[in-house]
């Protein structure tokens, strides 16, 4: 269990904070690469990160918000585990009304590669860390990263993210992340990159 002390201006969401969760982060993603690969057009992002903040990283990890401008998804491996399809049922209609041709398919194939890419020691996991447009160069990236890499190094436990956009690399590389590797999640996608940080001893945090 991560003891988390969060500084002023961010608080853990609850479940009924799914909707803003998911807008926020949406909202964050509608410029990505991948995203855009997968679903086809932005209208598909909002709905789909609201799902899957309320059918998973709300019930099953952290969610954290800095008011209304930034929002971040985040599990321990050992809970990410036990998710089963439930969640990817979910989001078929979504898909199949949001999403364009092939998109069901794009986002199947892009969970089964980024599962197979997926550490198997312990780590926390990173799903999204994003902030609403006109948020953005407020300091909220590095006031939600924050409280998350100081209870990681507590617990003496790795981080672990899929940076899907190049533009984001030096951002997770100035909190410590570094690049393992690149991959696609289908033929032709835009590369995905994993990365890790291990955790630091108290005084360098």
């Amino acid at each position: 269990m991560l003891e988390i002390d969060l500084p002023e201006g961010l608080r853990r969401a609850s479940a009924a904070d799914w909707r803003q969760v998911g807008d926020i982060t949406g909202e964050a993603f509608e410029s990505d690469p991948v995203n855009l690969w997968i679903f086809g057009r932005t209208h598909a992002l909002r709905p789909t990160f609201s799902l899957l903040a309320q059918s998973i990283y709300l019930k099953h990890g952290i969610c954290h918000l800095a008011g209304d401008g930034g929002a971040t998804m985040w599990i321990e491996s050992q809970n990410r585990k036990e998710l089963g399809l439930m969640p990817t049922l979910r989001l078929l209609p979504i898909l199949m009304f949001k999403g364009t041709q092939g998109s069901i398919f794009r986002a199947l194939n892009a969970g089964k590669v980024m599962d197979e890419h997926h550490p198997k020691d312990p780590h926390v996991y990173l799903f999204t860390i994003g902030t609403r447009q006109a948020a953005r160069g407020k300091g909220l990236g590095k006031l939600m990263m924050a409280p998350m890499k100081a209870a990681a190094d507590k617990a003496r436990m790795p981080l672990y993210l899929e940076n899907s956009n190049p533009m984001n690399t030096g951002f997770y590389q100035s909190h410590g992340f570094e690049r393992m590797k690149l991959f696609e999640i289908g033929p032709g996608s835009p590369p995905m990159e994993a990365m890790w940080r291990e955790p630091r001893d108290i005084q360098h945090v």
